[in-house]
């Protein structure tokens, strides 16, 4: 079976976070929008806050306060509902400016975990249009450990990858990022050991003649243990066994998958895709991995 559409002429949707009612949050990316957006099943859309950056991935907490991984603000962004901002951080003295918030994941601990990709939009766009040889150009995509109640990053994970994107944590409290230029899905146990060490589970990217650009980006558990991930120019959610091996290949209307996110009632796994502009909707083998909602205030 197909893919279905939950909403349609949406600006680039990114960031898809799902709700109890049934309604979700999605960033929208495009030059036109740059909103954090509501929609909703009946086909209702709420800008909750036009952020005037470039959002990409969301998360919530358990006050229902939203985190914008701004890329184009190069900041982590705290709005409330109404659209009020709450906090903001932009990088530190030791690590430097953030240069492409990518992704967030709250983990069991309560921290929020947020990719970097790696290099600032202006040093790879050239008005909308990516530079040439931009995958040979100095990336240093990071995963970074930040504390949403001081805002203070706690600790960096990992460092020097080539255009981090997508992250999430399974059943075992195991932290998955994933890099998109070279189709790897990463593993570190940072609850283990002093220092997380950066462990290959698997690659998404499969041989077809689909011209341009492809590569992971948002991801997600199921409770059967397997990682659900959308793969950018390539057509399908891709999804990995607990052994990290290609399970199966969920296809979809749009080329250009960019996140996902499990329905509140377990039924259904809702992308967002930007090429046409949609947030589709996929029938779910499962139910999704519990997130975490940490009270962060």
């Amino acid at each position: 079976m197909g893919s279905r559409i939950f909403a349609a002429d949406v600006g680039a949707p990114e960031g898809p976070v799902t709700l109890p009612d049934g309604s979700m949050y999605v960033t929208e990316m495009s030059h036109d929008t740059l909103n954090v957006t509501k929609l909703t099943p009946t086909g209702s859309r709420q800008v909750v806050k036009k952020t005037g950056g470039r959002p990409n991935g969301l998360a919530i907490d358990g006050e229902g306060l939203i985190w914008v991984a701004e890329a184009g603000l190069r900041a982590l962004v705290c709005i409330d509902p109404d659209g009020r901002e709450v906090k903001r951080l932009e990088g530190d003295d030791k690590h430097g400016r953030f240069y492409f918030p990518n992704d967030l994941a709250f983990g069991p601990d309560g921290l929020l975990y947020m990719t970097d990709s790696g290099m600032a939009l202006a040093d790879f766009l050239d008005g909308e249009n990516i530079v040439e040889g931009f995958m040979d150009l100095a990336w240093d995509g990071r995963v970074y450990a930040i504390n949403p109640k001081s805002t203070k990053i706690e600790r960096l994970v990992d460092s020097r990858i080539r255009f981090t994107n997508g992250i999430a944590f399974d059943a075992d409290d195991a932290l998955y990022a994933n890099a998109s230029f070279t189709g790897e899905v990463y593993r570190y146990d940072v609850f283990g050991s002093k220092t997380a060490v950066r462990e290959v589970f698997g690659n998404v990217l499969q041989e077809d003649d689909q011209k341009g650009f492809k590569g992971p980006d948002g991801m997600k558990f199921g409770v059967d243990g397997r990682l659900y991930c959308t793969v950018y120019g390539q057509q399908n959610v891709t999804v990995l066994d607990g052994d990290g091996r290609v399970a199966d290949r969920m296809m979809l209307d749009g080329p250009c998958p960019t996140n996902l996110a499990f329905s509140r009632d377990g039924k259904k796994i809702l992308v967002t895709e930007v090429a046409k502009g949609q947030v589709e909707i996929l029938e779910a083998p499962c139910a999704g991995q519990a997130l975490h909602y940490p009270i962060t205030r």
